[in-house]
């Protein structure tokens, strides 16, 4: 199989288009012929070395932390799944990821495609929408709350817009200006052009503020949080916790492989609630130049998908 592999830490030119042995399916497992993976930004963070205080990395490394294509074979003791079967699967750090042809996965780590979702769509869901709906579950969003989402045009933030609307939230986004009718479109009561005004000047008496950024944004957000409200992290740059200055909660999402969560977000997107957002979608032979792409900031709305 083709796939993208790199043996050490450093710019996008350390990735290889290669040739692999094809993987087979073990003990309850599933072999998958993948057609898409997303790209995130923990893939770029990650075979830059930023992150290696934290990951300790098997090499050479075959990156990605999802796909999504059809089953075409199963180990033993399997029984959620059939030769055929379009699913999306979640890809550990330390095993194989998604940017390869093709990808054997626990059972565990995989759920189905809804019919009206391409395969595409259910790539750019799959990280982006554990990211989502871990950091929901953890803020207990419900009608109507006042909630900030940062980077709402982004791959999470989008998806963060449209559940908070989903529930009956009054939603606010950040965003750049020219994202502002797209963050609109995703249901946002309003924007906040970040490239025009400080929200932290112009808001006030949020209930939650979902945190994508970090730094400085994460600093700013304690102004606009009522007393008692839910400041929710996802990891980004560095943060200083004032919940006490400011009497208020804050708790960091922690992203983690979650079958419920995944199907969850399947189904509401199955339902139509929820629209996947694709920014762009390239060939797996072009994953480096994805890469710099998303560490330049050239992708603003949804998600990067490669296809295979």
């Amino acid at each position: 199989m083709k796939a993208i592999q790199y043996s050490e830490h450093g710019e996008a030119d350390v990735m290889q288009y290669v040739d692999l042995p094809d993987p087979t399916a073990g003990h309850g497992q599933i072999l998958v012929k993948l057609e898409a993976a997303s790209v995130t930004p923990f893939d770029w963070k990650l075979r830059a070395g930023y992150l290696k205080s934290h990951f300790t990395l098997p090499m050479p490394n075959v990156p990605g932390r999802d796909g999504a294509g059809t089953v075409i074979a199963i180990g033993k003791n399997i029984r959620d799944f059939r030769v055929g079967d379009r699913v999306a699967v979640m890809a550990g750090v330390f095993a194989q990821g998604g940017y390869a042809e093709m990808i054997a996965v626990d059972a565990e780590n995989a759920v189905q495609i809804p019919d009206n979702l391409s395969t595409v769509e259910a790539a750019a869901l799959t990280n982006a929408g554990l990211s989502a709906w871990i950091a929901l579950r953890t803020a207990e969003v419900k009608m109507g709350d006042a909630v900030l989402v940062h980077s709402g045009a982004g791959a999470v933030g989008g998806l963060l817009v449209q559940l908070c609307q989903h529930l009956g939230a009054d939603v606010t986004a950040t965003c750049r200006s020219t994202n502002r009718d797209y963050a609109l479109s995703l249901g946002a009561n309003r924007v906040v052009a970040y490239d025009q005004e400080d929200f932290s000047e112009v808001l006030h008496n949020q209930d939650v503020v979902f945190d994508l950024m970090g730094g400085e944004v994460h600093d700013k957000s304690y102004k606009v949080l009522k007393a008692g409200g839910h400041l929710v992290w996802l990891v980004a740059d560095p943060i200083t916790d004032r919940s006490h200055e400011y009497g208020v909660k804050v708790t960091r999402a922690v992203v983690t492989d979650d079958r419920s969560a995944l199907r969850g977000m399947m189904e509401l997107a199955g339902a139509g609630i929820l629209k996947p957002q694709v920014a762009r979608t390239m060939p797996l032979s072009q994953a480096a130049e994805a890469h710099r792409l998303m560490e330049n900031g050239a992708i603003t709305r949804g998600r990067l998908v490669l296809t295979m």
